[in-house]
């Protein structure tokens, strides 16, 4: 039976980092647009973005350097699933969905992002926080002001997976923590804010279906849900 509400999956990942708040380590696959193989890289959760006309819409986020690889990637096949194990509650979350990477307005894959708003699929997360008017770049900010210096000084190296010039020395000249910057702030590190900031992006991924796996319990119990064209959730129990 479909339903509008808050989706069961979503209220089970809720409560389960409820009780352990820091099981946020996710693995996230793309598809490589040479080649058809998967790369997967772990994510940290960074939180729902809930569009208020439909909680029914849970929008995942987490947080990239938009100079990786898998930028390309996902703009060549949005496609893209999150393994989440949880293991507390000995839980497991495969979420399928689309994916968008939101980066500075000023940075030129900016237009994309764009683009997969106005193209997205009605009744769905980012189709609604459209018309709901969401400021992403406000939010963007937000998340990055939220997140520690030294995760911030991670975005002012050069690009990630580009040969390391100088080796280890060379690494050793980059910033390990970065701060924002006062009014009377020197040169350096206003440039240094501005850099990280400028290479900060979301990515978030629209759920489109959801396995569910429970087991904690015995038997051990597996749901798949999947969205309808109205923006509401069907679910059947399948097999573990």
């Amino acid at each position: 039976m479909a339903t509008s509400a808050v989706p069961r999956w979503k209220t089970a990942i809720t409560n389960a980092l409820a009780e352990h708040e820091k099981a946020t380590v996710v693995q996230l696959a793309s598809i490589d647009p040479t080649a058809p193989v998967p790369h997967v890289r772990s994510h940290i959760f960074r939180e729902f973005i809930i569009p208020k006309s439909k909680p029914s819409l849970p929008l995942f986020l987490t947080t990239t350097d938009i100079r990786t690889p898998k930028t390309a990637q996902i703009i060549s096949n949005p496609h893209v699933q999150v393994a989440w194990w949880i293991e507390g509650t000995q839980e497991q979350f495969r979420i399928s969905g689309t994916a968008s990477a939101i980066p500075a307005p000023t940075n030129g894959l900016y237009k994309q992002f764009l683009h997969n708003v106005k193209h997205a699929v009605p009744n769905s997360a980012i189709a609604t926080l459209k018309d709901e008017n969401f400021d992403w770049e406000a939010k963007r900010k937000e998340s990055f002001k939220n997140m520690s210096a030294h995760m911030k000084a991670s975005w002012c190296r050069p690009t990630p997976g580009s040969p390391l010039e100088g080796g280890e020395e060379e690494a050793k000249k980059w910033p390990v923590r970065i701060e924002e910057p006062t009014e009377d702030a020197d040169e350096e590190v206003k440039r240094n804010w501005e850099t990280a900031l400028e290479n900060f992006a979301l990515l978030v991924v629209d759920p489109t279906d959801v396995d569910y796996v429970e087991l904690g319990v015995i038997p051990n119990r597996r749901t798949r849900f999947w969205r309808t064209s109205d923006g509401s959730w069907d679910s059947e129990v399948i097999v573990p």
